[in-house]
C-alpha cells in the first residue's frame, strides 16, 4: 500500500516570483477556503529556522501555497508573523485580503467607472483590473469571465467609486457580493498544466457558485466525527429585523423584513453602515431575517477524510446531504458550504471543519 503524499507547503516571492521555501516545515497547519472571502493559513514555525533564514517570510510580500497529493489546494499572502517564545506564528490569507490593502487613487477606477446598469461581475473585474495596472500591485490573480444579470446603477443613481470616499477596493467588491441576488466569489489556486507556475483565480459564480452534490454526504458515524454544537437561543432569534444602512439621523437608510409566526415578537437591529442601495440593504435584511428565524441549526461539522466525502472532492458553493444522529440532535437535510479549514496533523488523521449555511433553492450553472 502506498503511504499518502504528506502536505507541503511553499513560499514565493510576490514580486520577482523567485521561490523561498519548496517545502517549508509548518507545524499545527491550518487552511481553507470560504464564500465572498478570502480564506485563511495559519501555521508554526521554529524561530531558528527563521532566524537562520530572516528573507523566508517578509509580511506583505511573501506568497504561501498548500500542496496535497500533488494538487495546490490553498494560497494567499502571508500577513502577520509572531515570534513568542519557542513559536513563530505565521497568518495568510487568500488573494482577495490583497485588496483590503489597495485603494482607488485616481477615483473611478482610472476611468473604469462611473457605472449604469453595469454586471456586478464585470465591476468586480474592473476593480482587480486597476488594483494590478499600478507599478509593483500585481499578484498575476485571474478573475473569471463569468456574466451575470445582476446589475449596480442606474441613470439616476449611478454606481461609482470615489477617491475621497477612503474606501479600500475590497470593501468595494465585498458591497458587490453582499446581497441575495448577487454573484458569488471564492479564491482559488491551482497548478498550470506543466505544474512549474501557480494559477492565482477568483472564481465568479452566477447566479451562485457550487453545486447539489449528489455523489457526496456528511453523515455521523461515517464521516462526522464528533457531535456537532445546534445552538438553541433566544437572544438569537428574531422574526422581526430592521436593516440600518448608510447615512446619517432621518438621512439613514432602513429596511424592515417581518413576519408573524406564532410567537413571542422579537426583534433584532443589524448594521450594514457602507451600504447606500435600498435594494441591497432590504435583501440583506431579510436574509438575516431568515438566519435569525431558525431555532437550532447545524452550521459546522468536523469530518474525516473517507470516500464518503474525499478531502479535495467538495468546493465552497456546494450543497451536500448531511446526517446529523445523536442524543440531542437528529437532523437530515441539504446544507451549503460557505467555508471549510483542513487540519492535516490534527490528532488521528486529517480532519475538515466544514462551515454550513442552509440550502435555498437555487438554480445552478454548474462548477
Amino acid at each position: 500500500m502506498t503511504a499518502p503524499v504528506p502536505d507541503r507547503v511553499l513560499t514565493q516571492h510576490a514580486l520577482t516570483g523567485v521561490w523561498q521555501s519548496l517545502a517549508l516545515p509548518v507545524q499545527d497547519l491550518e487552511y481553507g477556503d470560504e464564500l465572498n472571502g478570502p480564506g485563511t493559513l495559519i501555521g508554526r514555525l521554529s524561530p531558528r529556522l527563521v532566524s537562520q533564514n530572516p528573507t523566508l517570510l517578509d509580511p506583505g510580500t511573501t506568497l504561501i501555497y498548500v500542496e496535497s497529493a500533488g494538487q495546490l489546494r490553498w494560497g494567499g499572502l502571508i500577513w502577520d508573523v509572531r515570534p513568542q517564545g519557542d513559536t513563530f506564528d505565521i497568518e495568510a490569507a487568500g488573494w482577495s485580503s490583497y485588496l483590503q490593502k489597495r485603494y482607488d487613487l485616481d477615483g473611478q477606477l482610472g476611468g473604469r467607472g462611473p457605472w449604469v446598469n453595469a454586471d456586478r461581475c464585470q465591476v468586480i473585474r474592473d476593480a482587480w483590473a486597476y488594483a494590478q495596472s499600478i507599478a509593483d500591485g500585481s499578484l498575476g490573480v485571474v478573475v473569471d469571465s463569468t456574466t451575470s444579470t445582476s446589475t449596480v446603477g442606474t441613470t439616476a443613481e449611478r454606481h461609482e467609486s470615489n477617491w475621497w470616499d477612503s474606501q479600500s477596493i475590497g470593501d468595494m467588491v465585498d458591497d458587490l457580493v453582499s446581497g441575495e441576488a448577487t454573484p458569488d466569489y471564492t479564491c482559488t489556486t491551482t497548478w498550470t498544466a506543466d505544474k512549474t507556475a501557480p494559477v492565482r483565480r477568483i472564481r465568479l459564480g452566477w447566479p451562485r457558485l457550487g453545486a447539489r452534490r449528489t455523489d457526496i454526504t456528511f453523515s455521523s458515524g461515517v464521516n462526522i466525527i464528533e457531535d456537532p454544537e445546534v445552538p438553541f437561543s433566544g437572544d438569537e432569534y428574531a422574526q422581526v429585523v430592521i436593516g440600518m444602512g448608510a447615512g446619517d439621523g432621518s438621512a439613514k437608510r432602513r429596511q424592515v423584513s417581518a413576519v408573524r409566526n406564532g410567537r413571542l415578537r422579537l426583534e433584532h437591529v443589524a448594521d450594514f453602515p457602507d451600504v447606500k442601495a435600498n435594494d441591497t440593504l432590504a435583501s440583506l435584511t431579510s436574509a438575516e431575517r431568515k438566519r435569525r428565524e431558525v431555532l437550532g441549526s447545524v452550521d459546522q461539522i468536523t469530518i474525516r477524510d473517507t470516500t464518503a466525502a474525499p478531502f479535495g472532492a467538495w468546493q465552497v458553493g456546494d450543497d451536500v446531504y448531511v446526517r446529523v444522529h445523536n442524543a440531542w440532535v437528529d437532523y437530515v437535510g441539504w446544507r451549503r458550504i460557505t467555508g471549510w479549514t483542513i487540519r492535516p496533523h490534527a490528532t488521528g488523521g486529517p480532519q475538515a471543519v466544514i462551515d454550513l449555511k442552509p440550502a435555498d433553492a437555487y438554480t445552478y450553472a454548474g462548477v
